[in-house]
């Protein structure tokens, strides 16, 4: 189908580019299996867009592009794009001019089929993953694009829950109730998408016998904790939990007091990170927000890291507190760059899971302890739930 050309105060583009940017269209319909329909490119400046995001959007001021869908069979709709504007956001991101000019043209062709990034929970995920998909099946796939697209990163952060503090109870009297298989069930139905279990040197609340049920018996994905020992090594390759997360560990500490300390360890990570992938585990290491440490777990090949929020939830004064919470936005944005799957956790509740939620790199939260304790009041489930429904709200 034909695909027009139309310049509103500015010079057109030249016959060559023109011919170019319609075959690229053309083969888009292709990839995304649509059949071919009409439709407009209209090109134009900042003051010109901004007279129609006035009049059609209530928007006094320029965007790089609007989409305009047709209602006709056989016409999609126009993409109005400000060239203008792209010139500004291509030298601000550090993208070609030329490949962002096509990254909005296709942003615009997917509104024209409804997609929109600014409404609901996973229709932003759904058109980022399509601008994706079309950029790579186009040769457009080069880092600085891909990285520029999946900076906008739309997908709802998910929400793994530790059931250790459910053990830790049932140990206070060393009986068989309250079970954590049990409370890992009701927090699947409370919406969780992962359980985590922190099987500790001491043993002081999981057991094998815990890990091993919960493993067969839960239909999202187990998260073993562990510190680097021969035994829980052995251990994990028979149970073959979805991920192993690396931790440091003392056996007088109440609960772990930081991220692991990487300096001259190295290659001794990167040997057991090895070994577990080799039996298909993912590897996560729990570090501290910083970037020496971030750029030593690089060299161990772990798949993810877990940012300690420690600090963060323990700060005290508000100053305090938001430059901990400034940390940990460099650090998941470090750590998103070097190419890690960002997670994060640790001292996380129900007052401060908020901002940390709103932080686009950081894909997973590890919560445990204050959903347990809200459990008691509530009930695990509807705990479960309540949190989930925060990290969702957070982006949505």
């Amino acid at each position: 189908m034909a695909v027009y050309f139309q310049y509103i105060e500015i010079e057109p583009f030249a016959p060559e580019k023109e011919k170019r940017l319609r075959s690229l269209i053309n083969r888009a319909f292709k990839i995304l299996g649509r059949p071919s329909k009409g439709l407009t490119l209209i090109f134009t400046d900042n003051k010109t867009i901004s007279l129609y995001n006035t009049k059609y959007l209530k928007r006094p001021y320029p965007t790089n592009v609007i989409a305009f869908p047709s209602s006709e069979k056989n016409y999609l709709g126009d993409i109005m794009i400000s060239l203008e504007k792209a010139s500004e956001e291509a030298t601000l991101y550090g993208v070609n001019h030329e490949k962002y000019l096509l990254i909005l043209i296709f942003h615009g062709f997917l509104h024209l089929y409804g997609y929109d990034h600014e409404k609901g929970l996973y229709s932003p995920w759904l058109m980022l993953k399509n601008e994706i998909k079309l950029a790579k099946a186009l040769g457009y796939g080069e880092n600085e694009v891909m990285n520029f697209l999946k900076r906008r990163e739309y997908m709802p952060a998910k929400l793994a829950v530790n059931v250790d503090h459910v053990a830790t109870v049932r140990e206070a009297r060393k009986t068989y109730y309250p079970d954590p298989v049990h409370a890992a069930v009701l927090a699947e139905l409370g919406g969780a998408d992962g359980i985590v279990v922190h099987l500790r040197l001491d043993r002081r609340h999981i057991k094998e016998r815990d890990v091993r049920i919960i493993r067969e018996i839960i239909k999202t994905k187990l998260i073993l904790e562990m510190a680097i020992d021969k035994d829980l090594i052995k251990f994990a390759k028979e149970v073959k939990p979805y991920q192993v997360t690396l931790v440091p560990e003392r056996v007088e500490e109440v609960t772990t007091e930081g991220g692991m300390e990487l300096e001259g360890r190295v290659e001794e990570v990167k040997k057991v990170v090895k070994e577990l992938n080799k039996v298909g585990i993912k590897v996560s290491l729990f570090v501290n927000p910083d970037e020496k440490t971030l750029e030593l777990a690089k060299k161990t090949g772990a798949q993810i890291v877990e940012l300690h929020t420690g600090m963060y939830a323990d700060a005290e004064e508000e100053e305090k507190k938001w430059q901990e919470f400034e940390r940990l936005e460099r650090a998941a944005h470090l750590a998103k760059e070097l190419g890690f799957i960002v997670h994060a956790g640790h001292g996380l509740n129900y007052e401060n899971i908020g901002p940390v939620a709103a932080i686009p790199e950081i894909e997973e939260f590890s919560i445990g302890h204050s959903i347990v304790s809200r459990a008691i009041m509530i009930g695990m489930k509807e705990a479960v739930k309540e949190m989930k429904e925060l990290i969702l709200r957070a982006r949505g």
